[in-house]
Parts: C-alpha cells; sequence; structure tokens
C-alpha cells in the first residue's frame, strides 16, 4: 500500500492546524509494515535515483528540516540518508549565530551548506531559525538590523526574502523539499523524559529542550506563521506526522522520491569515441 504524500504537501493554499497533524488515525497499515517492508523498497529506489543526480551533476536539492525538539529529525537524517551513497551527499546544522556571523547578512553563514550541481545537501534546522529562534526567543535584538526595519514587519520581510530566495534557488536548477515534522506535546514529553532517564541517552538532552517547552504555544504560533507565509508552489512544506516515527520516515523517503522522479535524472551516456577507447583499456588490464 502506498501513501498519498500530497495531502501532507501545504502550499500556502490553506490553513494547517498543528494541533490535528501530529499523528494520522485508523492508519490501515502496520508499524512492521512500514519499517521491514515499505521503507526497505522506498530507500531502495531513492538510492538508485540519488547515484544518477550524482551522475549526471545537473541539479542539486536542499532538504530542510524543522521541528521542535525531540520531534526526530536527527533520527530521520540516520536512517535514511546514511543509507545513500555517502558521493553527493551532506548534512549541516547550525545553532546560534557567531560574531562573524553577525557582521554579515542573516543568510550569509548558510551559503557553505548550499547544495552543488548533483548533491542533496541536509540542513538539519535552517535559515528557518531566523523566523522561529529569533523571534520566539527574542533574539532579533543581538542582531545589527537597520533600525527602521525593527519593527513588527520585520518577519513579514523575512518570510518574503526566504520566498525569494528558495525561488532563487529553484529556477537555477536547485528545488528545495522542506519538512516539518509535527510532534504532540504529549509525545515530545515522553521522549524527553526517555533521554533524561536513560544514561545512554543523556548525551542527546539539552535543558533547554525542557525550557522551550515553557514557550510551547510561542512556537506552534511561530511555526504556524512561518508554514503559512512561506509554503509556494515551488517550494512547499510537508508536514508530517512525528508522533509516529517510522511513518514520517518513511514519508521523507517517498517525498523524496517522487522529487528525484521529477528531476529524471539520467546516467550520462558514454561517447562513441569513449567507448573505443574504454574497450582498449579494458583489453589492455585483462592482457596484464
Amino acid at each position: 500500500m502506498e501513501l498519498d504524500i500530497t495531502q501532507f504537501r501545504v502550499n500556502g493554499e490553506t490553513e494547517v492546524d498543528l494541533s490535528q497533524t501530529s499523528v494520522i488515525k485508523d492508519l490501515s497499515i502496520t508499524e512492521e509494515e512500514i519499517r521491514d517492508d515499505l521503507i526497505p523498497k522506498s530507500i531502495d529506489k531513492l538510492r538508485d535515483l540519488q547515484v544518477k543526480l550524482f551522475a549526471e551533476e545537473k541539479q542539486g536539492i536542499l532538504v530542510v528540516l524543522q521541528a521542535m525538539d525531540a520531534a526526530g529529525k536527527d533520527e530521520a537524517i540516520t536512517f535514511i540518508f546514511s543509507k545513500l551513497s555517502a558521493q553527493g551527499l551532506r548534512s549541516s546544522s547550525f545553532k546560534k549565530p557567531t560574531d562573524l556571523d553577525l557582521k554579515h547578512d542573516y543568510l550569509w553563514r548558510f551559503q557553505p551548506a548550499m547544495p552543488e550541481r548533483g548533491e542533496i545537501s541536509i540542513l538539519n534546522r535552517s535559515y528557518y531559525e531566523e523566523v522561529i529562534g529569533a523571534r520566539v526567543q527574542g533574539q532579533l535584538e543581538e542582531e545589527p538590523i537597520p533600525e527602521n526595519k525593527v519593527n513588527e514587519d520585520i518577519w513579514d520581510i523575512r518570510y518574503r526574502q526566504l520566498r525569494d530566495f528558495e525561488r532563487y534557488l529553484t529556477e537555477n536548477g536547485f528545488p528545495v523539499v522542506k519538512f516539518f515534522l509535527n510532534v504532540s506535546k504529549d509525545v515530545q514529553k515522553d521522549r524527553l523524559l526517555e533521554r533524561m532517564k536513560d544514561k545512554e541517552k543523556n548525551w542527546d538532552f539539552s535543558f533547554s529542550d525542557v525550557e522551550d517547552r515553557d514557550k510551547w504555544d510561542d512556537f506552534q504560533d511561530a511555526f504556524k506563521d512561518m508554514i503559512r507565509h512561506t509554503a509556494t508552489d515551488y517550494a512547499p512544506w510537508y508536514v508530517l506526522p512525528a508522533d509516529d516515527e517510522w511513518l514520517s520516515r518513511y514519508l521523507i523517503s517517498e517525498i523524496m522520491v517522487d522529487q528525484l522522479e521529477r528531476l529524471d535524472p539520467q546516467k550520462p551516456v558514454i561517447t562513441d569515441e569513449d567507448r573505443e577507447k574504454l574497450d582498449e583499456y579494458i583489453k589492455k588490464l585483462e592482457n596484464e
């Protein structure tokens, strides 16, 4: 059975209710089917397409992952993308801007993470932190923004700039695939407690994860505005039910397959001249 991935796609035309999209009720397939059958088949298709993308070197893909803590971003990257070829794949994460970052425009520090042609580049959190963390945590005050822009309109300005940035990337052969892993507050609580109580998982816990829960509603409002204002036809958001980790991983894989199939990358065809040289070299090695 295949799930219709379009039901998770948001292109800005409809309102998203994050309180209702963290889980799919009455799912007709089991976790075992997803984990043991659907995901392996999907990853096989994804791996084949990724090799073609890398070989063709005409287009690249930027993958954006955003979510609250414990929604499963790291696990999705590890489980899905780590099974692809290391060639043509990179993953980047971003923390608080440095002093050097603040001397530039806010998108400057993300430029080195942009994909090359033939490459899939994954942003574990991204430039969208500039309208999430900066908004909820009040970090905007630390940035040297022109005084006439520091007002309630700054977020609308940044939404426009991000839409323009993603249009620019797409029109230059670098489509943007954006995932929002939507986890419920109850499930996040369970996952954080597991990290805190299990000594083997303590390394993956940060005190800020719990502190951010105190601002849960603020974060949800910021995410909702982010999705509504930056979901477009050329760079839609995919809002995934992250309460079900295996399902969200499967959907990420299937959405990536769909994106690559639409790009339709092809391995380069060897020329007749190179074919003759190849045959010559084959004989040379065989006769050693």
